[in-house]
């Protein structure tokens, strides 16, 4: 079997990597599947997130057919402020408004995370409360100057300067940087990938 990452993200790369332990026969490939992440009328957030893993890791098999049995990873995460999701931002502006919303509250980080072997498909969500401290308008323009929030859901990275505002959280911090650690490598010894 091949183990193919649905995802060209380097966070989740690095986060694979670190599921394997340094086993030197942990290997996998990389597929970059592009399905369309609107929201379904009346979807839960949790259902939302769910289901665009799933999709990620099936339309990845159809992208990994020139590996030996491929079996796909794919994980989707989101920011989830007053049951509303915030994605990537639109622009500066929009990334402006989504860290003054987060200002001083407490939201919600969703990821899933999908396995598929094209015989059967396993998933899970793992939610993680994050906490942010208040934030100036200087630290917004300045952040969003920087550029890093542009393409993360909720405007932010915790793994980089964005975890500056970050005060606590109540769960999985690999989750939140993107693919949950303990969740991955239960579904991965699943289907005997470890």
């Amino acid at each position: 079997m091949t183990l193919v990452l649905a995802s060209q993200s380097p966070r989740r790369r690095e986060l694979l990597l670190q599921a394997g332990l340094g086993r030197a026969d942990f290997r996998f490939e990389r597929v970059n599947p592009d399905i369309d992440e609107t929201p379904l009328p009346d979807e839960t957030p949790e259902a939302h997130v769910e289901r665009l893993a799933r999709e990620k890791a099936l339309a990845g098999l159809s992208l990994a057919s020139g590996f030996e049995q491929p079996v796909v990873l794919g994980s989707d995460t989101i920011v989830v402020l007053d049951g509303r999701i915030l994605g990537k931002p639109r622009d500066a502006e929009d990334a402006c408004a989504m860290l003054s919303a987060l200002s001083d509250r407490e939201h919600l980080v969703m990821t899933a995370v999908a396995i598929s072997d094209g015989n059967q498909t396993r998933s899970t969500v793992v939610q993680t409360k994050v906490r942010f401290s208040v934030l100036s308008e200087d630290d917004i323009r300045l952040y969003v100057a920087s550029g890093e929030p542009l393409d993360k859901a909720g405007a932010y990275g915790i793994q980089g300067m964005g975890g500056a505002f970050v005060s606590a959280i109540d769960g999985s911090y690999s989750a939140v940087v993107g693919l949950p650690l303990v969740e991955t490598r239960a579904l991965l010894q699943s289907f005997s990938l470890l």
